[in-house]
Formats: C-alpha cells, structure tokens, sequence
C-alpha cells in the first residue's frame, strides 16, 4: 500500500491575536503535527532562538534563497522576508506527517494555490483593544512599530474570509480546544478516512 500523504494545515492570524501561543497549545497536546520553523530576514526579538522559533537570515541570504527556487511560500512581512523552505514541507508530507504551517495571509494564498486541499485557520482578536493590549503587554516593539502593526491589522483580518476555519481567542483554552477540533476534523474526511481504512471498507463492503 502506498503511503498516505499527510495534511497541510495553514494558521494565520493578525499580530498580536495569539497564533503563537496557541499554536504551541496545540503541537503539545497532537503529537501527529510537525511545525515549519519559518525563514526570516528580521533580527529576533528578546527570548527567540535561532532555529526554534525562526530560522534567522540576512536579507541577501534570503533573496539568495528566492533565487535558488528554495521557499514553498515567501513575502515580505512588516518590512521583513517571511518564509517557508519547501524542504520543510514536502518530504514531511509526502513521509505521512501532517505539517503545520504559522504564517501570514499572503503566504496562506501561495500555499493554496499550491495545495488546494490545505486546511486553513484564521485566529482573531475578541477586540480591537484586545488586540494592541496584546501587542503592548509584549513589551518587544516600539510605539511607532506598535502603530505600523496595528494598522496592518484591519488590512490582515480583512482575509479572514479566504480561510476554512475561524477561530476568535477570547478565551485562550476554549481557542485551544477548537483548533484541535479542525485537525481532529479534517483527518476524518472522506478522502483520508478511504486512504487510512481502505482494507477495513473492502471488508466491510466484500
């Protein structure tokens, strides 16, 4: 029997909305979902290390990288190269595991295109002020960055409706529990339950 592909699963989110937090929520508790560790050409903020939260590059190595044909998905985020290797990706994939993707609604409509069966989740703010809250309780950004980002954000949430799944984090473990629902879900479509049971459904169907 050949092996079964795993599922993509996209998560976007406006800054400052939690995707991080639940996000990590989540891999603890599903054991089956491999993370993409993002490529970006920004500096890290306080507490983020090399390779765990991003892989950190220059922006010549990254528009090197464009070049190389190496990225399943890039763009240029807040003023940064954001992206996704497609060594990340595809081997995980075609290998059975499910990958999980954290990035922007940009990065979500390339990876569409490419994988029209991905699963996409959109996080949002239970409010406007709950968002800049979030991003000021960070203490990382500027005013000014503070300012920038919350201006992208009317922009960002406006693509909510490009996106399978809503999910509002009002609160953080009733957000959790939904986003593990969508995975539980979508492994139980059709499709993946045919590719999973198939000798159990020619039992059954004999």
């Amino acid at each position: 029997m050949s092996q079964m592909r795993g599922t993509l699963f996209i998560v976007a989110a406006p800054s400052g909305a939690g995707k991080s937090s639940i996000v990590n929520a989540v891999l603890a508790r599903d054991p089956q979902i491999r993370l993409s560790i993002s490529f970006t050409s920004r500096a890290p903020r306080p507490g983020e290390r090399h390779a765990e939260h991003y892989h950190f590059v220059s922006a010549d190595e990254f528009q090197r990288m464009i070049d190389a044909g190496d990225f399943f998905e890039y763009a240029r985020v807040h003023g940064d190269w954001k992206g996704t290797a497609r060594q990340s990706v595809e081997p995980q994939l075609a290998a059975g595991h499910d990958v999980l993707l954290e990035i922007d609604w940009q990065g979500a409509a390339q990876v569409r295109a490419k994988v029209p069966d991905a699963v996409s989740v959109f996080i949002l703010p239970p409010s406007r002020q709950a968002l800049e809250e979030r991003m000021r309780k960070r203490g990382q950004d500027s005013e000014a960055v503070i300012a920038q980002r919350l201006a992208a954000a009317r922009e960002e949430m406006s693509h909510y409706g490009d996106f399978d799944y809503v999910v509002v984090n009002e609160v953080f473990d009733t957000a959790v529990e939904e986003m593990c629902a969508v995975f539980t879900a979508s492994r139980l479509r059709r499709a993946q339950q045919q590719a999973r049971h198939a000798g159990l459904l020619q039992a059954l169907l004999a």
